[in-house]
């Protein structure tokens, strides 16, 4: 049985989207594209930026087909969302505010889908990852890059190969974003590599001990933050993740997804991050093989449809809040590594972000909540 509320069948998910800036947009047309959800209301502190993002989506929508005449402004999750007779919320707001925007969709009775990270630190994702637990709601972070039909391909090939020694992961691009990224600390780290940690673990299919993480700002980068970053994890069992990657690394970039190298016990994997990934088995006729790859929903639309399916069946989605944490936890060792010079194990991370997370907390029921995850070991 799940631990949140379930929604009936029958009918498209009546959705509340929260924030209508340019990822905003993104997930308006994936919402009213989808056949699973129907967009019922926008809530932004600005109203005219959620008008203008309306208008843009209504301009896109084919003749005849669904309308925005009838979705509901506001400023306030709850009361928009009483008014439009929602049945769920997909949060688009910047990191600093997915708190306070789950918490008050949660305690007003409704599940949450919220874009990556959950917040900006692992008590905070904790915190509100305890709340949905105690509102018996379901809060799920679009970790979008696990949905690529060429990903799961991969991690299907890779659970035939045996044990894992390393995975390589590579990532160079040259995104000049202008804006908040190029001001933030540690920026490759903290806004990107958290999808290369998550992919991780989902292709090594176990949880991540320690990390030893080293960042640089070239002289040439138009980032104030470190762009580049180069760490290894261990994992449970003993696989390694050695990671390299680059934010200012123009020419011969990589695929938004990276470019990954497993070797294992049976032989290797390779991923260009786009396409089919290819597997070399010694023995099976010498030459590398490509995987399979079955279509489906991918990136937000992926993560949008599984929102949507869980919450029909009670199934757990894959990046369900509270385990999802250790993803975030990941990102926040790998920073602690490259501020300190020390290798950094992950479950002190997660033990020191639920003291922090119980200290914080003053309210009963959530506080329980962190204790049962302290208590029965769920997340450390």
């Amino acid at each position: 049985m799940s631990d949140f509320a379930t929604l009936p069948a029958g009918r498209p998910l009546r959705v509340v989207q929260v924030g209508a800036g340019g990822m905003g947009r993104n997930w308006l047309r994936t919402i009213a594209a989808s056949s699973e959800t129907e967009l019922v209301g926008v809530v932004d502190l600005n109203l005219e930026t959620a008008r203008a993002a309306l208008a843009e989506l209504a301009a896109g929508l084919p003749e005849g087909g669904a309308s925005t005449e009838s979705v509901v402004l506001g400023q306030s999750v709850a009361e928009v969302a009483e008014r439009a007779g929602a049945d769920a919320v997909v949060n688009v707001t910047v990191p600093a505010a997915h708190r306070a925007v789950n918490e008050e969709a949660l305690f007003a009775g409704l599940p949450v889908l919220c874009e990556k990270p959950a917040a900006p630190t692992v008590a905070e994702a904790l915190r509100q990852a305890a709340a949905a637990r105690s509102a018996g709601q379901l809060l799920m972070i679009s970790q979008s890059r696990r949905y690529f039909a060429a990903l799961d391909a991969l991690a299907r090939e890779v659970g035939h190969l045996g044990e894992i020694g390393t995975v390589d992961c590579g990532f160079f691009k040259a995104p000049h974003f202008g804006g908040f990224r190029e001001e933030m600390d540690h920026v490759l780290l903290v806004d990107m590599a958290v999808h290369h940690f998550d992919a991780a673990r989902r292709i090594i299919g176990s949880d991540p001990v320690s990390v030893y993480c080293e960042e640089h700002n070239p002289g040439w980068s138009w980032y104030r933050g470190a762009a580049n970053a180069s760490a290894v994890f261990e994992f449970d069992g003993g696989a390694r993740l050695v990671y390299t990657g680059s934010w200012c690394a123009p020419g011969a970039e990589t695929s938004w997804n990276g470019q990954w190298r497993v070797s294992a016990e049976r032989g290797t994997a390779l991923w260009d991050g786009d396409h089919a990934p290819t597997v070399h088995v010694p023995g099976e006729g010498g030459e590398p093989t490509e995987a399979a790859v079955e279509p489906r929903e991918q990136e937000i639309a992926g993560a949008l449809a599984e929102f949507v399916d869980c919450l029909r069946t009670g199934r757990e989605p894959q990046s369900e809040a509270v385990h999802n944490v250790r993803s975030l936890a990941m990102v926040e060792a790998a920073v602690a590594s490259a501020e300190s010079g020390q290798r950094v194990r992950i479950d002190g991370v997660l033990a020191a972000s639920l003291r922090e997370a119980l200290a914080a907390e003053d309210r009963p029921a959530v506080r329980a909540e962190l204790e049962r995850l302290t208590a029965g070991a769920a997340v450390v």
